[in-house]
């Protein structure tokens, strides 16, 4: 049995994942410019959200959800600087709240790197 907070780990990428489709605008709107094909990149990276999510909670793809999930979280990051950088993308955020966003990314990276650190057994 998993523990519990990789249930929870996996229930937010596909939450997440499930929101590109919801709200396929927002994504968009905080996209830079210079990445191209905006609608095309929120379906795709919203599919691997979610596949990602389901992949973490079973044991035999775990690591390989682990490892795409801190790459995934990585090419994300110029998207929140993009934020911090434009007033649209900001979306009336305050400036510490765009601020905190991204060490959260790297908190995020360090949660999925537990399920490849440490065997299913310790966890």
């Amino acid at each position: 049995m998993l523990p519990w907070h990789q249930y929870l780990f996996g229930i937010i990428f596909i939450l997440a994942g499930m929101n590109h489709f919801r709200k396929p605008k927002l994504y968009k709107r905080i996209m830079p410019p210079y990445i191209p094909a905006h609608s095309t990149m929120v379906l795709v990276s919203g599919i691997a959200e979610m596949a990602l999510g389901f992949m973490i909670l079973n044991p035999k793809t775990q690591i390989f959800a682990a490892w795409s999930i801190i790459l995934m979280l990585v090419l994300f990051l110029p998207v929140h600087l993009y934020m911090l950088q434009n007033e649209k993308a900001a979306m009336k955020l305050p400036k510490w709240a765009l601020i905190a966003r991204i060490p959260l990314q790297f908190g995020l990276m360090y949660w999925a790197y537990i399920y490849v650190a440490l065997p299913i057994n310790i966890i």
